[in-house]
């Protein structure tokens, strides 16, 4: 039987389309569950059939990935010793399998390393004079974006397709802000969507997702949206790595079938927040979720969910 929903942003707690920053407990840093072993290993056959898809680096950040692994190696012991420990030449995670082997270019790429402890995505952002770039990322689950085409681009680009957070927008300023504000402390954001199947790969480059909005198809096809649905959320973290400056952005993703939360104590409540969630997203919202011709349905299955609980 499935677990329960880890997170539930949808209940509220942080709506789509704003920045939603709060501040993070050091010491929650990184998440590890009962599907460390299964990340991992699609992680590993990402990397052994799609490199280029899921991983890219600019020259000079190695030295910046390596703080990352080493952060990294200093962390996971101490907080999950049940999974994590220290070897003679590292860190390791206990029965994690060491194949299929990693393409040459990745072998000796510390980021790729430090991808392979935890069920997080990687990315390294670095100021220069137009700002923050993306300049090196391990991206193995990527919530209908591709890291190819973000790849070198400031925030201001990177997050040119999001309704209300292009270049010269407010949000746009307030995030280029804060990355440039950020020291010491720890921040996190969530962010949810709602997508057809269980792939935790799940990438979209600019020309599909026009595509999609133009042409608006449907998710779910045969009507069962109970059946083909799940709730993908996004945890994601800020941090300064204090010896390079680069800011590290890491993305956990929480795959739950949409019908979970029909076994929720809170079932009533969370999906009728779901439901006003999805009620107030306007065209361009729905149109770059992809969300358009399925949000009533989806409503209404909410709505019923709501009253049987």
């Amino acid at each position: 039987m499935t677990s329960l929903p880890t997170h539930t942003p949808y209940d509220g707690s942080s709506k789509l389309f704003t920045i939603g920053l709060k501040p993070l407990d050091p010491a929650d840093w990184i998440e590890v569950d009962g599907h460390l072993l299964p990340y991992l290993a699609e992680k590993r056959r990402l990397y052994a059939e799609i490199p280029e898809r899921v991983f890219v680096e600019e020259d000079g950040t190695r030295d910046a990935q390596q703080e990352v692994l080493e952060l990294l190696g200093a962390y996971l012991p101490g907080r999950f010793p049940r999974t994590h420990r220290r070897t003679g030449i590292g860190i390791e995670v206990m029965d994690a399998a060491n194949h299929p082997a990693l393409p040459s270019r990745l072998a000796d790429a510390p980021l790729v390393a430090a991808s392979l402890l935890v069920q997080e995505d990687l990315i390294l952002m670095r100021r220069d004079d137009n700002g923050w770039r993306l300049a090196a990322g391990s991206l193995c689950f990527p919530s209908s974006w591709s890291l190819q085409e973000k790849f070198g681009k400031p925030l201001q680009q990177i997050h040119a397709p999001v309704p209300g957070f292009g270049p010269g927008t407010r949000p746009a300023e307030l995030i280029n802000r804060m990355f440039d504000g950020l020291q010491g402390q720890a921040v996190e954001r969530y962010n949810w969507s709602i997508q057809s199947g269980d792939a935790l790969y799940h990438p979209l480059s600019n020309i599909e997702r026009m595509d999609r909005a133009t042409n608006r198809p449907t998710r779910f096809p045969d009507g069962d949206v109970k059946a083909h649905a799940f709730i993908r959320v996004e945890r994601q973290t800020l941090r300064k790595l204090p010896a390079s400056g680069d800011i590290l952005f890491t993305v956990r993703i929480h795959l739950d079938p949409f019908a979970v939360l029909a076994r929720h104590p809170n079932r009533a409540t969370l999906a009728l927040s779901f439901a006003a969630q999805l009620d107030a997203l306007d065209l361009a919202q729905l149109d770059y979720k992809g969300l358009t011709p399925d949000r009533d349905r989806l409503v209404a299955v909410l709505n019923h969910m709501a009253k049987d609980g």
